[in-house]
């Protein structure tokens, strides 16, 4: 999810990203997120998935509101930011489209570099079985301002479906699932990279 082609300037951006993959190896999956332009600095997370995303389709999906953002993979919930204090200055608030895309990482995606990418296994190919996307949606007029099909001024529970009760926090299950994805399977988080930060970003602390 991204908006720079509305903010290029200060955009912001919601990543599901599946790094380059090498033979007889798990694939991994990236998330990453920008707010208001933040891009200096990465918020990276990383796992290994328990499938080959490449035999099956799998559900990829993000719930982002104003409470937080989830990453979930087969309603499995693998990230959670919270908005808070901490991150308010870096936690996308602005519209965003959605899109799919395949770019060539080969300078850091697999191993920050080690591999680059094979173009003889070309073309390569990203298929959607489904696609849902519930929220506000946004239409742009004429001159160029937007237009929502929802208020921020009005109840939310009565206008946006994903700021009801039921979004604003993690169930039980849910938080089960988080633990048991970031305690088997993330091997990477931008929080705990001190070689890459020498100050550790406020909201890792928060």
């Amino acid at each position: 999810m991204s908006n720079s082609d509305v903010y290029p300037h200060n955009h912001d951006e919601i990543d599901f990203e599946l790094l380059g993959h090498e033979k007889r190896k798990e694939w991994v999956l990236q998330t990453n997120i920008y707010g208001n332009g933040s891009v200096k600095l990465g918020r990276e997370e990383k796992f290994y998935l328990w499938f080959d995303p490449t035999q099956d389709f799998h559900q990829y999906s993000i719930l982002w509101n104003t409470h937080h953002i989830v990453y979930l993979v087969d309603n499995i919930p693998v990230r959670e930011v919270i908005h808070n204090q901490a991150s308010s200055v870096v936690y996308p608030s602005k519209p965003m489209s959605l899109y799919v895309t395949i770019w060539d990482g080969s300078e850091w995606a697999t191993h920050g570099g080690k591999y680059p990418v094979n173009y003889k296994y070309a073309p390569f190919v990203a298929s959607l079985g489904e696609l849902e996307i519930e929220g506000c949606s946004l239409m742009q007029t004429t001159n160029s301002s937007s237009i929502g099909s929802c208020s921020k001024n009005i109840a939310h529970s009565s206008f946006d479906p994903l700021e009801g009760d039921e979004y604003i926090k993690l169930t039980k299950q849910q938080m089960v699932g988080l633990n048991w994805a970031r305690t088997k399977h993330m091997f990477y988080s931008y929080c705990k990279d001190t070689s890459r930060y020498k100050v550790v970003p406020p909201e890792c602390n928060a």
